[in-house]
């Protein structure tokens, strides 16, 4: 899957790969396609309930990420205010580091 993008240039990966010929758009749905089959497989082998998994996981994700803090933000979630999980794992706030609030 990442040989897909390895080569190629920022302006050649944008939203909907308009740059991309038919063929490699193909290769890339291939490419996805064994990504999840796999992954899919090792779910079932592990007897991991993958869509419970992934709702447990957004709804973390949620509380470590509030949308209102984070939208157009790459920090870390120990940075946002109010941070439910980073209280949770007891992790301080780097020296330096910028609090973001709501508006």
């Amino acid at each position: 899957l990442c040989e897909c993008f390895q080569w190629k240039k920022d302006p050649e990966s944008q939203p909907g790969l308009p740059a991309w010929s038919e063929k490699d758009k193909e290769h890339l749905g291939e490419e996805l396609s064994d990504v999840l089959l796999y992954l899919l497989r090792l779910a079932d082998k592990c007897n991991i309930d993958l869509p419970s998994a992934t709702l447990r996981k957004l709804e973390k994700n949620a509380k470590k990420y509030p949308a209102h803090l984070v939208k157009g933000s790459r920090e870390k979630y120990t940075v946002y205010e109010g941070s439910a999980a980073a209280k949770e794992e007891g992790e301080e706030e780097a020296p330096g580091a910028k609090r973001h609030r709501a508006s």
